[in-house]
């Protein structure tokens, strides 16, 4: 299974080297990894429902290609690994420009109970969830 997001590099998201600004490619992940949770029922209001909410403990970018001004990216969603209760995970995305690699972000993820402020194991519904996830071949349980 495959999950994709194609993006237009706006100028908004350029630095004064006129190509994406390095936090711009962490926005990119923040944006499809909850692209991908709002379209599975993991919504704003569900995460205020339940009183959590998910964490970075991790997030890592090796940048292979500039971006600029009118590229149009894509960017990927895989699961690499995790906790069988799914209490914590990591994700990795590939970002590429016309086919080649651009960058690459690994995060290292985990849930977070809003009352407790202490790790969490996410509900039923969000495990369902996280079972039917991409995932790289070599995926496994820690």
């Amino acid at each position: 299974m495959k999950y994709t997001k194609q993006i237009d590099v706006r100028w908004s998201d350029l630095d004064p080297n006129y190509h994406m600004l390095h936090s711009k490619y962490y926005d990119l992940g923040a944006y499809i990894r909850m692209c991908y949770f709002v379209e599975n029922d993991i919504t704003p209001e569900s995460l205020q429902q339940h009183r959590i909410g998910p964490i970075l403990l991790r997030e890592e970018c090796v940048f292979r290609r500039e971006i600029r001004f009118g590229d149009k990216v894509e960017i990927d969603f895989h699961l690499v690994k995790a906790k069988a209760n799914y209490a914590r995970w990591s994700i990795i995305h590939q970002i590429t420009r016309n086919g080649e690699p651009a960058a690459t972000i690994q995060v290292d993820g985990a849930w977070i109970d809003m009352d407790k402020r202490k790790m969490a194991i996410p509900p039923e519904a969000y495990i369902a969830v996280f079972e039917q996830m991409p995932r790289i071949e070599a995926f496994t349980y820690f």
